[in-house]
C-alpha cells in the first residue's frame, strides 16, 4: 500500500476495533462477574429471609416456604419482566421428606451440602445457596436457573453492542476526515512544490507549518541551496572557461594571421613559435577542465581495478618529463618500498600531474622537484616540494578556488584550476590537500589518503 491517508485511516481504524473488542470483552467479563455476586447474594438473603420467617410462625405449620418468598419484599414483582419469578425455593427436613416447596420446583433436592452449589435437573443448571437451621432441623435451599444469568448478562452486553455497531461507520468516517485533514498540510506543500517554476530556488517558508513537516522543509530548502550553489558554479565555469579558451583562441588567430602576412621568415617564425604555445596553454586549459569534470563525477571505485600507487606517480612523472626538460627542471621520485594500490587512478594521475605541474611551472631553470611516496600503518602521502617563490599568506586561503591566480602565478600563464581540481580529486578520494611553505624557500603540498582501500 503506497497512499499513506490508507494506511492511517487502516491503522486507526484497527486500532480503535481492537480497542473497542478489547473493551467488549472486559464489560462482558466484569457484567457476568458482577451479576453473579448480586444474584448469589440474592440467593443467599432469600434462604436466610425464608429460614427467619419459618422461625418466626414457629416451624412449619405457618405458611409455607413457597408462600413466604412471594410476599418477601426483597423478591416483589415489579411487572412482567423476562426475569420475573425465576427464583425456587425447597425446604427439607433432616429426616429426608420435602417439607415445602415453590412453583416450578424440581422434585428432586437440588442440593445435599451447605452454601452455594451447582446442579443439573432435567437439563437446567441450577445455583443453589443451602441455608442450615439446625434447631429447627430444615434446610432452606434456594436457587435460579444458570440460562437466566447468561440471559441478564448477555442482554447488558447486546445493550451495549448495537449502539457500538451503529456508531462504528460514523467513527470511520471522522477517522477518515481526521486523517484528511491532518495530511491537508503536506497536500499544500506538493501542490506548491508542483507549481513551483524550475527556475525559483527560494527557501520556502517555514511559518506556520506544522513541526512534523519543518524537517522535510529545512531539507527541501538545503537542497534548493546546494542546487542554487551548484548551478552559480557551473555558471561562473562556464563563463571563466569560455573567457580562458577565448582568449588563447584569439592570439591564435592574430597569430596565423601574421605568420600568413609576415614579410621575412624571422617574424613567420615568431609567430609560428607563439602559436605553439598558444595551442599548449589551450590544451592544458582543455585538459584541466577534463579533469575537473573527472574530479566532481568521480566513478564508482568498485568498478575499477585497482592500480599501484607508485606506479601512477612514476607514469605522470613520465607525461611531465618534457616539461621539466624544457623548463630545466630536474624531475626526482622516491617511492622506496611503500606498496599501495589505489581503485582510483582516474583521480589520484589528474591530481599528482597538477601538483607536479604547477611544481615546473613554478620552479626557476636549474631548480629541482622531488616527489615522494610513504605510507604507514594509516596513510598514504604522496608529497611534491619545489624550490619557487611559493604561496604568499594571502594567497593561501583562496589558492583552492577555481580560476584563482595567486600572485606568484608563473607569467600570468595559469588557469587557477590546478589546485582546485587536486582539492577535488582528493576529497572526492576521502583524503586531504596539505600545503605549506618549505625550509629554506618554496612549497610544499601533500595529499594524505587513507592507507586501507576506499
Amino acid at each position: 500500500m503506497t497512499s499513506i491517508r490508507k494506511r492511517l485511516f487502516i491503522i486507526l481504524l484497527a486500532a480503535t476495533g481492537v480497542i473497542w473488542l478489547s473493551a467488549l470483552a472486559w464489560i462482558q467479563h466484569s457484567t457476568r462477574t458482577e451479576v453473579g455476586h448480586v444474584l448469589d447474594r440474592r440467593l443467599q438473603e432469600s434462604a436466610q429471609m425464608v429460614a427467619s420467617l419459618i422461625r418466626r410462625n414457629g416451624g412449619m405449620p405457618g405458611p409455607d416456604a413457597a408462600m413466604l418468598v412471594d410476599k418477601a419484599p426483597a423478591l416483589s414483582d415489579m411487572g412482567r419482566h423476562d426475569y420475573a419469578r425465576q427464583l425456587i425455593c425447597q425446604v427439607w427436613g433432616f429426616d429426608g421428606q420435602l417439607k415445602s416447596e415453590s412453583d416450578g420446583a424440581p422434585s428432586v433436592q437440588l442440593a445435599e451440602q451447605e452454601g452455594f452449589s451447582e446442579r443439573e435437573v432435567d437439563g437446567e443448571v441450577w445455583r443453589v445457596y443451602t441455608h442450615i437451621d439446625a434447631e429447627l432441623g430444615i434446610r432452606v435451599m434456594v436457587g435460579d436457573a444458570r440460562s437466566m444469568r447468561d440471559r441478564l448478562v448477555h442482554g447488558v452486553v447486546m445493550g451495549l453492542l448495537t449502539p457500538a455497531m451503529l456508531i462504528l461507520p460514523l467513527l470511520a468516517a471522522l477517522i477518515w476526515l481526521s486523517v484528511r485533514g491532518g495530511l491537508a498540510p503536506l497536500d499544500r506543500l506538493a501542490r506548491t512544490l508542483a507549481h513551483r517554476p524550475a527556475t525559483d530556488l527560494g527557501p520556502l517558508p517555514e511559518n506556520g507549518a506544522p513541526s512534523e513537516l519543518r524537517p522535510m522543509i529545512e531539507a527541501l530548502n538545503g537542497l534548493f541551496h546546494r542546487v542554487e550553489g551548484l548551478r552559480e558554479r557551473e555558471r561562473s565555469f562556464t563563463a571563466f572557461a569560455a573567457h580562458e579558451l577565448k582568449t588563447p583562441l584569439a592570439g591564435l588567430k592574430t597569430q596565423a594571421q601574421v605568420a600568413t602576412l609576415a614579410p621575412d621568415a624571422a617574424t613567420r617564425e615568431r609567430a609560428l613559435a607563439q602559436i605553439a604555445r598558444g595551442v599548449d596553454r589551450t590544451d592544458r586549459m582543455v585538459r584541466q577542465l577534463l579533469d575537473m569534470t573527472a574530479a566532481e563525477n568521480a566513478i564508482d571505485a568498485a568498478q575499477t581495478p585497482a592500480q599501484d600507487g607508485a606506479r601512477i606517480l612514476a607514469e605522470v612523472a613520465d607525461e611531465l618529463a618534457g616539461l621539466a626538460q624544457v623548463r630545466g627542471v630536474a624531475l626526482h621520485l622516491e617511492t622506496g618500498a611503500a606498496e599501495w594500490r589505489s581503485p582510483q587512478a582516474a583521480l589520484l594521475a589528474p591530481a599528482l600531474r597538477n601538483l607536479l605541474e604547477n611544481a615546473i611551472l613554478a620552479s626557476p631553470s636549474g631548480a629541482g622537484v622531488e616527489a615522494r611516496l610513504t605510507r604507514d600503518q594509516e596513510t598514504v602521502r604522496f608529497s611534491v616540494l619545489d624550490r619557487g617563490p611559493g604561496i604568499s599568506e594571502a594567497d593561501r586561503p583562496h589558492v583552492t578556488e577555481r580560476f584563482y591566480r595567486g600572485s606568484a602565478s608563473p607569467s600570468g600563464s595559469g588557469s587557477g584550476l590546478g589546485l582546485s581540481i587536486v582539492a577535488a580529486a582528493v576529497e572526492a578520494m576521502g583524503g586531504e590537500l596539505r600545503l605549506a611553505a618549505r625550509e629554506g624557500g618554496g612549497e610544499r603540498a601533500e595529499l594524505v589518503l587513507p592507507a586501507a582501500r576506499p
